[in-house]
């Protein structure tokens, strides 16, 4: 069962388990639990995508519940105006907000994208971070006898395929747990020391504007399981809903 965070007559947002494809696909034909089935089984109704979470990452996936609605929505995604939060575990200490400028070239898929004609050309990526919280571990990685990491706060303003993995990469501070962008040594860490075997982001908030009414929502996704026990080993607290404030 899926946590249904939000739902009413035109939308259903809910909180994407980790590891979870949001629809079935060719390129991952092992997989048989996906969110669009499982959510459309458990409400009953068809249900239509209005954005997109990477398999690993967590958080808040929001669906139209009628073609008519989806695409009065689609716009507000296509055109940047849902505001999105997310959180993330990252190797080294970050000391100071920031926001990176940094045009992507989209990445191309080894057998869906191998017919392609011409290469892709870089398109403009934006995120704001801020750091939240850090710590300094006595686990030696490499040549440094210590490993140190950082809870960070992300805001993409634009939405290019794994913009967030690959911004915090080309600032080397990889998220833990992404297998593609990050530090293998540091997600063999977080293995072995606090069982984690899945990617550390999540997409914790996300504000739009309602299709029918016009007016704002606030959604707010809860960390998982590993997430609160990974927090809770490193001794920070679970950072709060900016809606708390």
């Amino acid at each position: 069962m899926l946590n249904i965070l939000y739902r009413d007559e035109h939308l259903v947002v809910v909180n994407k388990p980790s590891g979870m494809l949001v629809h079935r696909s060719w390129l991952d034909k092992g997989e048989t639990r996906f969110v669009m089935q499982t959510l459309r089984d458990q409400i009953g109704q068809h249900v239509y995508p209005l954005h997109r979470l990477d398999k690993p990452t967590s958080g808040v996936l929001v669906f139209a519940l009628s073609s008519e609605v989806a695409s009065k929505m689609m716009p507000q995604f296509a055109e940047g105006q849902v505001k999105k939060a997310y959180h993330g575990i990252v190797r080294g200490w970050i000391s100071h907000a920031g926001q990176l400028d940094y045009p992507l070239v989209e990445e191309q898929d080894k057998i869906a994208d191998k017919h392609a004609s011409q290469p892709a050309t870089a398109k403009a990526a934006v995120t704001d971070y801020q750091p939240l919280a850090t710590v300094e571990l006595p686990i030696a990685t490499g040549r440094y006898a210590t490993s140190r990491y950082s809870l960070v706060a992300m805001q993409p303003h634009t939405g290019r395929k794994h913009q967030l993995r690959r911004h915090m990469h080309h600032l080397s501070h990889p998220i833990i747990g992404d297998t593609t962008h990050g530090d293998g040594r540091h997600n063999r860490v977080f293995r072995e020391q606090f069982n984690c075997h899945q990617l550390l982001l999540h997409a914790s908030e996300m504000t739009l504007t309602h299709p029918a009414s016009g007016e704002t929502v606030f959604i707010h996704a809860p960390l998982d399981t590993v997430w609160q026990h990974v927090i809770k080993q490193l001794g920070w607290k679970a950072p709060a809903s900016s809606y708390d404030n």
